[in-house]
């Protein structure tokens, strides 16, 4: 790879413990980091709020409005935007429910407990379709990702009460390797 008259290459440097994007003329290290994803379970009268994906991955496949930080936001501010985003939603955040590690898509996933700030939803860009279900009418079989499963559960789980310690990933995929039927 060449950026520039960098010329990287993939090597252990001196005193690192696994292969780098390293520059072979002056040795500068190209970290590759995880990215920060964050996003809400935004809940009305107690149904929660799930977009139907209009891109890939899992186009048609029902989230949370969630996505990628950007540079210069906090964790908040990003909630905020993708909820606009996605559903048009204003939303107030009420604290962390959980935060998941997805070792194998390189994330880490801080996803809030919201509510509407203002009424009305309707689809951003990014979604087909925005909905609130209650826990019964969620359409199991058409989530989108392995992790909107672990945080509808812990949001049923919390309710409307305190919100106590970040769930994390649940025992079964503790490093965030497994995907779901179909592939995500």
């Amino acid at each position: 790879m060449s950026v520039g008259t960098a010329e990287f290459v993939r090597r252990i440097p001196e005193g690192e413990d696994r292969e780098r994007l390293t520059c072979a003329r002056c040795g500068f290290i190209a970290y590759e980091n995880p990215k920060i994803v964050t996003g809400s379970v935004v809940v009305e009268d107690g149904k929660v709020l799930l977009c139907r994906r209009a891109i890939e991955p899992r186009r048609g496949f029902w989230t949370l409005p969630a996505g990628y930080m950007e540079l210069g936001e906090t964790v908040e501010e990003a909630a905020r935007r993708e909820a606009m985003e996605e559903a048009m939603a204003e939303i107030t955040l009420d604290g962390v429910l959980a935060i998941y590690s997805i070792s194998r898509l390189g994330q880490v996933q801080v996803l809030f407990r919201a509510r509407l700030a203002s009424p009305g939803i309707a689809p951003g860009p990014e979604s087909q379709e925005v909905r609130f279900f209650a826990w019964e009418e969620i359409p199991w079989d058409e989530i989108a990702f392995p992790s909107v499963r672990w945080v509808l559960n812990a949001w049923r789980e919390t309710g409307s009460g305190p919100l106590g310690p970040p769930r994390t990933n649940p025992p079964e995929d503790a490093r965030g390797t497994a995907r779901l039927p179909g592939g995500a």
